[in-house]
């Protein structure tokens, strides 16, 4: 018997049965928010790590100012080494605004010398990083 179709079918074809369908994935109504288009920074350069990291730092320097300022304020006892560890990593940072505000209630001073940095902190760090974020 020869075959006189004028083009061979495919091997595996079955006759008798029509072919299976293919199977039936449900694409999304919408899709992701976000998809299809890269965001700011996702060049792998290496901005939004740094940004980051500059974020995290000046957070956490404004928050061991503060902390100082609570410890201070409620009556914390310096000789305890915590309480000690604070004070000097808080010293450390606000070295260059000490005694900007000379008043004479020392909580007052307090607030007002080791503040400042941690203002000025926040606002220079988060800057920085919004900065570098839109790059």
């Amino acid at each position: 018997m020869s075959d006189t179709r004028p083009f061979p079918e495919p091997p595996g074809y079955d006759y008798g049965r029509p072919p299976a369908p293919e199977p039936w994935h449900a694409e999304p109504a919408y899709p992701p928010a976000g998809a299809g288009r890269p965001r700011r920074g996702d060049d792998g350069s290496g901005t939004r790590r740094t940004a980051l990291a500059i974020h995290t730092i000046a957070d956490v320097a404004a928050a061991f100012l503060a902390l100082w300022i609570v410890l201070y304020l409620f009556g914390a006892n310096q000789g305890n080494v915590f309480v000690g560890f604070v004070q000097d990593v808080a010293g450390a940072l606000a070295w260059w605004s000490q005694d900007i505000f000379t008043m004479d209630t020392e909580k007052l001073r307090v607030i007002l010398n080791y503040g400042l940095p941690a203002v000025i902190y926040l606002a220079a760090g988060h800057g920085v990083a919004a900065r570098l974020r839109r790059f």
